[in-house]
């Protein structure tokens, strides 16, 4: 894949080798925000055509629009796809105790790995480690004070109500946020909570 283009069929191929390969395939590293550009630009390739009022220009909206959610319906299962793969590989670093192949994460997919790997090592140190001793295991909560989102919309960098700085966050990006902050984000459409 040439660095930085991204097209429709680049995309279905990317799919279609983390469908057949059990395998994390390697992407380029900026994934993500290429992605994003993608979008973008065809969003305003319909923008664009929307603003047109000629019955050709209608039938081009219509196949842009077709094309964009087809797009996003990829976009959503390779995404989807190395998520399982990301679980996969965590859960298996957290049995083993053993470092994964993980040459092929992108940036924010490490994130994910490493959160998934610690929150496993701390509920088996926990659980089955008191168990095997005999010992009765501590009930976990979760932290309620921190909450899991996915990004929803681009967001630049802020400072949250406890003075740290966040961000930029790009769509699709995972974020731990403190609640407040996380719910801050929400409420603006820009998150969700996961």
């Amino acid at each position: 894949m040439t660095e930085g283009i991204i097209t429709y069929e680049i995309l279905y191929d990317i799919l279609r080798r983390e469908k057949t390969r059990q395998e994390l395939q390697k992407i380029e590293l900026n994934f993500f925000q290429d992605i994003n550009k993608y979008l973008n630009e065809k969003t305003a390739i319909l923008d664009d055509l929307k603003s047109k009022s000629s019955i050709f220009a209608q039938k081009e909206i219509e196949k842009t629009e077709k094309e964009l959610n087809n797009i996003k319906k990829i976009i959503r299962e390779v995404y989807e796809k190395r998520e399982a793969k990301i679980v996969q590989l965590a859960l298996s670093s957290a049995i083993t105790n053993k470092n994964q192949d993980i040459n092929n994460l992108l940036e924010e997919e490490r994130l994910i790995f490493d959160g998934i790997v610690k929150f496993l090592k701390e509920i088996r140190q926990e659980l089955l480690s008191k168990l095997l001793e005999n010992n009765k295991p501590k009930v976990i909560k979760s932290n309620p004070e921190i909450k899991t989102i996915r990004i929803l919309q681009p967001v630049p960098e802020f400072i949250g109500d406890d003075l740290n700085e966040y961000g930029p966050f790009e769509e699709e990006y995972i974020a731990f946020l403190p609640a407040k902050t996380a719910e801050l984000l929400i409420k603006n459409n820009k998150a969700e909570e996961i």
